[in-house]
Protein backbone atom coordinates (compact mmCIF):
# COMPACT_ATOMS: atom_id res chain seq x y z
CA UNK A 1 0.00 0.00 0.00
CA UNK A 2 2.52 2.52 -1.21
CA UNK A 3 0.48 5.61 -1.63
CA UNK A 4 -1.28 6.32 1.66
CA UNK A 5 0.33 9.39 3.19
CA UNK A 6 -2.44 10.69 5.43
CA UNK A 7 -0.43 9.78 8.47
CA UNK A 8 0.53 13.05 10.07
CA UNK A 9 3.63 13.39 7.90
CA UNK A 10 1.76 15.80 5.61
CA UNK A 11 -1.02 18.32 6.24
CA UNK A 12 -4.68 17.49 5.71
CA UNK A 13 -5.10 16.88 1.95
CA UNK A 14 -8.61 18.33 2.12
CA UNK A 15 -7.63 21.51 3.99
CA UNK A 16 -7.78 25.06 2.65
CA UNK A 17 -4.63 27.12 2.30
CA UNK A 18 -2.74 27.56 5.55
CA UNK A 19 -1.40 30.88 6.83
CA UNK A 20 1.96 30.41 5.10
CA UNK A 21 0.41 29.28 1.82
CA UNK A 22 2.32 26.00 2.00
CA UNK A 23 -0.73 23.70 1.76
CA UNK A 24 -3.49 24.73 -0.58
CA UNK A 25 -5.88 23.75 -3.34
CA UNK A 26 -4.54 24.87 -6.71
CA UNK A 27 -3.93 23.54 -10.19
CA UNK A 28 -0.90 21.30 -10.76
CA UNK A 29 -0.11 19.89 -14.19
CA UNK A 30 1.40 16.51 -14.97
CA UNK A 31 5.03 17.65 -15.04
CA UNK A 32 4.82 19.52 -11.72
CA UNK A 33 2.98 16.63 -10.09
CA UNK A 34 5.50 14.02 -11.25
CA UNK A 35 8.49 16.06 -10.07
CA UNK A 36 6.90 16.85 -6.71
CA UNK A 37 5.78 13.34 -5.89
CA UNK A 38 8.96 11.64 -7.06
CA UNK A 39 10.99 13.98 -4.86
CA UNK A 40 8.64 13.61 -1.89
CA UNK A 41 8.62 9.80 -1.95
CA UNK A 42 12.39 9.64 -2.51
CA UNK A 43 12.86 11.59 0.72
CA UNK A 44 10.11 9.93 2.76
CA UNK A 45 10.61 6.26 1.83
CA UNK A 46 12.66 5.15 4.88
CA UNK A 47 10.45 6.97 7.39
CA UNK A 48 7.28 5.74 5.70
CA UNK A 49 8.49 2.16 5.93
CA UNK A 50 9.62 2.60 9.54
CA UNK A 51 6.17 3.89 10.51
CA UNK A 52 3.94 1.58 8.48
CA UNK A 53 6.03 -1.45 7.58
CA UNK A 54 4.71 -3.45 10.51
CA UNK A 55 1.10 -2.90 9.46
CA UNK A 56 1.73 -3.63 5.79
CA UNK A 57 4.04 -6.61 6.24
CA UNK A 58 6.96 -7.22 3.93
CA UNK A 59 5.19 -9.82 1.80
CA UNK A 60 1.49 -9.03 1.98
CA UNK A 61 -0.96 -7.19 -0.28
CA UNK A 62 -3.02 -4.91 1.96
CA UNK A 63 -5.65 -2.93 0.09
CA UNK A 64 -6.09 -0.08 2.58
CA UNK A 65 -5.89 1.21 6.15
CA UNK A 66 -8.87 -0.95 7.05
CA UNK A 67 -6.44 -3.86 6.87
CA UNK A 68 -8.21 -6.08 4.34
CA UNK A 69 -5.65 -8.14 2.41
CA UNK A 70 -5.77 -9.87 -0.95
CA UNK A 71 -5.65 -13.21 0.86
CA UNK A 72 -8.98 -12.31 2.49
CA UNK A 73 -10.70 -10.55 -0.43
CA UNK A 74 -9.42 -12.45 -3.48
CA UNK A 75 -9.93 -9.52 -5.84
CA UNK A 76 -7.24 -10.69 -8.26
CA UNK A 77 -8.97 -14.06 -8.38
CA UNK A 78 -8.33 -17.32 -6.53
CA UNK A 79 -4.72 -17.49 -5.39
CA UNK A 80 -4.30 -20.88 -7.04
CA UNK A 81 -5.21 -19.31 -10.39
CA UNK A 82 -2.36 -16.78 -10.12
CA UNK A 83 0.32 -19.47 -10.36
CA UNK A 84 2.46 -18.98 -13.49
CA UNK A 85 0.58 -15.78 -14.38
CA UNK A 86 2.37 -12.51 -15.17
CA UNK A 87 1.48 -9.73 -12.71
CA UNK A 88 2.55 -6.08 -12.69
CA UNK A 89 2.31 -3.84 -9.65
CA UNK A 90 2.34 -0.09 -10.36
CA UNK A 91 3.04 2.37 -7.58
CA UNK A 92 4.28 -0.65 -5.68
CA UNK A 93 6.44 1.24 -3.19
CA UNK A 94 8.55 -1.32 -1.35
CA UNK A 95 6.99 -4.15 -3.41
CA UNK A 96 5.08 -5.82 -0.57
CA UNK A 97 2.16 -6.68 -2.84
CA UNK A 98 4.34 -8.30 -5.45
CA UNK A 99 6.08 -10.40 -2.83
CA UNK A 100 2.70 -11.79 -1.81
CA UNK A 101 1.88 -12.55 -5.45
CA UNK A 102 5.24 -14.25 -5.89
CA UNK A 103 4.54 -16.37 -2.80
CA UNK A 104 1.51 -17.92 -4.54
CA UNK A 105 3.48 -18.70 -7.68
CA UNK A 106 2.96 -15.66 -9.92
CA UNK A 107 5.68 -14.14 -12.06
CA UNK A 108 5.90 -10.53 -10.93
CA UNK A 109 7.31 -7.08 -11.64
CA UNK A 110 6.94 -4.19 -9.19
CA UNK A 111 7.26 -0.63 -10.45
CA UNK A 112 7.27 2.79 -8.84
CA UNK A 113 7.98 6.39 -9.77
CA UNK A 114 10.32 6.82 -6.81
CA UNK A 115 13.86 5.48 -6.75
CA UNK A 116 13.76 5.90 -2.98
CA UNK A 117 10.87 3.48 -2.65
CA UNK A 118 12.64 0.98 -4.92
CA UNK A 119 15.75 1.23 -2.75
CA UNK A 120 13.56 0.43 0.23
CA UNK A 121 12.24 -2.61 -1.62
CA UNK A 122 15.77 -3.78 -2.31
CA UNK A 123 16.73 -3.22 1.33
CA UNK A 124 13.87 -5.46 2.47
CA UNK A 125 14.98 -8.24 0.13
CA UNK A 126 18.55 -7.94 1.39
CA UNK A 127 17.63 -7.89 5.08
CA UNK A 128 15.34 -10.90 4.69
CA UNK A 129 17.69 -12.90 2.51
CA UNK A 130 15.02 -13.10 -0.19
CA UNK A 131 15.61 -13.32 -3.92
CA UNK A 132 15.68 -9.79 -5.37
CA UNK A 133 12.29 -8.60 -6.57
CA UNK A 134 12.18 -7.54 -10.25
CA UNK A 135 11.88 -3.74 -10.00
CA UNK A 136 11.30 -1.02 -12.60
CA UNK A 137 11.32 2.74 -12.08
CA UNK A 138 8.68 4.34 -14.26
CA UNK A 139 5.74 6.72 -14.46
CA UNK A 140 2.42 4.87 -14.29
CA UNK A 141 1.18 6.98 -17.22
CA UNK A 142 4.01 5.71 -19.47
CA UNK A 143 4.61 2.04 -18.74
CA UNK A 144 7.76 0.65 -20.44
CA UNK A 145 6.18 -2.68 -21.35
CA UNK A 146 4.89 -4.16 -24.58
CA UNK A 147 1.20 -4.48 -25.35
CA UNK A 148 -0.54 -7.49 -23.78
CA UNK A 149 2.37 -8.35 -21.45
CA UNK A 150 0.49 -9.10 -18.22
CA UNK A 151 -2.41 -11.12 -16.91
CA UNK A 152 -3.11 -8.64 -14.11
CA UNK A 153 -2.09 -5.12 -13.09
CA UNK A 154 -2.72 -3.89 -9.57
CA UNK A 155 -1.93 -1.09 -7.16
CA UNK A 156 -2.88 -0.53 -3.51
CA UNK A 157 -3.08 3.23 -2.95
CA UNK A 158 -0.45 3.82 -5.62
CA UNK A 159 -0.38 6.02 -8.74
CA UNK A 160 -4.10 6.75 -9.21
CA UNK A 161 -4.46 9.62 -6.69
CA UNK A 162 -0.96 10.94 -7.36
CA UNK A 163 -1.15 11.76 -11.07
CA UNK A 164 -2.77 14.65 -12.90
CA UNK A 165 -4.23 12.33 -15.56
CA UNK A 166 -5.42 9.07 -14.03
CA UNK A 167 -7.34 8.33 -17.24
CA UNK A 168 -3.99 8.04 -19.03
CA UNK A 169 -2.78 5.57 -16.41
CA UNK A 170 -5.82 3.37 -16.95
CA UNK A 171 -5.33 3.46 -20.72
CA UNK A 172 -1.76 2.27 -20.18
CA UNK A 173 -2.97 -0.47 -17.84
CA UNK A 174 -5.45 -1.66 -20.45
CA UNK A 175 -2.74 -1.59 -23.12
CA UNK A 176 -0.33 -3.84 -21.21
CA UNK A 177 -3.07 -6.27 -20.10
CA UNK A 178 -3.78 -9.38 -22.09
CA UNK A 179 -7.35 -10.02 -23.21
CA UNK A 180 -9.22 -11.35 -20.19
CA UNK A 181 -6.70 -9.73 -17.84
CA UNK A 182 -7.64 -7.98 -14.62
CA UNK A 183 -6.97 -4.54 -13.16
CA UNK A 184 -7.46 -3.84 -9.44
CA UNK A 185 -6.69 -0.52 -7.77
CA UNK A 186 -7.50 1.02 -4.41
CA UNK A 187 -7.48 4.68 -3.42
CA UNK A 188 -8.90 7.05 -0.84
CA UNK A 189 -12.68 6.89 -1.15
CA UNK A 190 -13.65 10.07 -3.05
CA UNK A 191 -16.36 10.80 -0.46
CA UNK A 192 -13.59 11.51 2.08
CA UNK A 193 -12.59 14.66 0.18
CA UNK A 194 -15.70 16.41 1.55
CA UNK A 195 -14.42 16.03 5.13
CA UNK A 196 -11.40 17.24 7.10
CA UNK A 197 -8.77 14.50 7.23
CA UNK A 198 -9.02 14.07 11.00
CA UNK A 199 -9.57 10.79 12.90
CA UNK A 200 -11.85 12.25 15.57
CA UNK A 201 -15.35 13.77 15.57
CA UNK A 202 -14.09 16.86 13.74
CA UNK A 203 -13.54 14.58 10.73
CA UNK A 204 -17.25 13.79 10.47
CA UNK A 205 -18.52 17.23 9.42
CA UNK A 206 -18.69 18.11 5.72
CA UNK A 207 -16.54 21.20 5.07
CA UNK A 208 -15.62 20.98 1.40
CA UNK A 209 -17.39 20.35 -1.89
CA UNK A 210 -17.21 16.74 -3.03
CA UNK A 211 -17.36 18.11 -6.57
CA UNK A 212 -14.32 20.39 -6.24
CA UNK A 213 -11.65 18.61 -8.24
CA UNK A 214 -8.92 21.18 -7.58
CA UNK A 215 -5.75 19.30 -6.57
CA UNK A 216 -4.31 19.44 -3.07
CA UNK A 217 -0.76 20.80 -3.26
CA UNK A 218 2.03 21.39 -0.80
CA UNK A 219 4.58 23.90 -2.00
CA UNK A 220 7.84 25.44 -0.89
CA UNK A 221 8.66 29.07 -0.41
CA UNK A 222 9.45 29.37 -4.12
CA UNK A 223 5.88 28.34 -5.00
CA UNK A 224 6.91 25.02 -6.54
CA UNK A 225 4.94 21.95 -5.55
CA UNK A 226 6.61 19.49 -3.20
CA UNK A 227 3.66 17.06 -3.04
CA UNK A 228 0.32 16.75 -4.87
CA UNK A 229 -2.86 14.68 -4.86
CA UNK A 230 -5.68 14.78 -7.39
CA UNK A 231 -9.34 14.24 -6.52
CA UNK A 232 -11.91 12.50 -8.70
CA UNK A 233 -15.50 11.57 -7.84
CA UNK A 234 -16.72 7.98 -7.90
CA UNK A 235 -18.41 8.73 -11.22
CA UNK A 236 -15.15 10.08 -12.62
CA UNK A 237 -13.35 6.90 -11.60
CA UNK A 238 -15.99 4.72 -13.24
CA UNK A 239 -15.96 6.74 -16.46
CA UNK A 240 -12.15 6.63 -16.67
CA UNK A 241 -12.10 2.85 -16.27
CA UNK A 242 -14.76 2.36 -18.94
CA UNK A 243 -13.17 4.87 -21.33
CA UNK A 244 -9.87 2.99 -21.06
CA UNK A 245 -11.55 -0.11 -22.50
CA UNK A 246 -12.05 -2.05 -19.26
CA UNK A 247 -15.22 -3.59 -17.89
CA UNK A 248 -16.00 -2.99 -14.22
CA UNK A 249 -16.53 -6.22 -12.29
CA UNK A 250 -16.87 -4.81 -8.78
CA UNK A 251 -16.68 -1.65 -6.69
CA UNK A 252 -15.63 -2.53 -3.16
CA UNK A 253 -16.04 -0.23 -0.14
CA UNK A 254 -14.34 -2.14 2.68
CA UNK A 255 -15.95 -1.98 6.09
CA UNK A 256 -13.92 -1.25 9.22
CA UNK A 257 -13.23 -4.65 10.84
CA UNK A 258 -14.22 -5.39 14.41
CA UNK A 259 -11.22 -5.35 16.71
CA UNK A 260 -9.13 -3.12 14.44
CA UNK A 261 -8.25 -0.10 16.57
CA UNK A 262 -5.20 1.27 14.76
CA UNK A 263 -5.44 4.82 13.40
CA UNK A 264 -3.70 5.87 10.21
CA UNK A 265 -3.89 9.60 9.71
CA UNK A 266 -7.57 10.34 9.08
CA UNK A 267 -8.51 6.67 9.07
CA UNK A 268 -9.83 5.56 12.44
CA UNK A 269 -12.38 3.17 13.97
CA UNK A 270 -14.72 6.10 14.62
CA UNK A 271 -14.80 7.32 11.04
CA UNK A 272 -14.38 3.90 9.44
CA UNK A 273 -17.55 2.55 11.02
CA UNK A 274 -19.60 5.49 9.73
CA UNK A 275 -18.23 6.56 6.33
CA UNK A 276 -16.22 4.71 3.68
CA UNK A 277 -12.48 5.33 3.66
CA UNK A 278 -11.28 3.21 0.73
CA UNK A 279 -12.57 2.52 -2.76
CA UNK A 280 -11.37 -0.57 -4.61
CA UNK A 281 -12.12 -0.91 -8.31
CA UNK A 282 -11.99 -4.33 -9.98
CA UNK A 283 -12.11 -4.37 -13.79
CA UNK A 284 -11.37 -6.80 -16.60
CA UNK A 285 -10.10 -6.33 -20.13
CA UNK A 286 -12.60 -7.98 -22.49
CA UNK A 287 -11.36 -11.30 -23.82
Amino acid sequence: MAGVVHNGAVPDPQSPEDDQGLALRRDADAAETVHANRTWWDAQAPDYYAEHGGFLGDDDLVWGPEGWSEELLGLLGPAADLRDRDLLEIGGGAAQGCRWARSVGARVVSSDLSAGMLRQARAIDHSRGWAPMPLVQCDGAALPFADASFDAVFTAYGVIPFVADSAAVLREVCRVLRPGGRCVFSCTHPFRWAFPDEPGPEGLTVRFSYFDRTPYVEQGGDGRATYAEHHRTVGDRVREVVAAGLTIVDLVEPTWPDGHEQEWGGWSPLRGRLVPGTLIVVADKPG
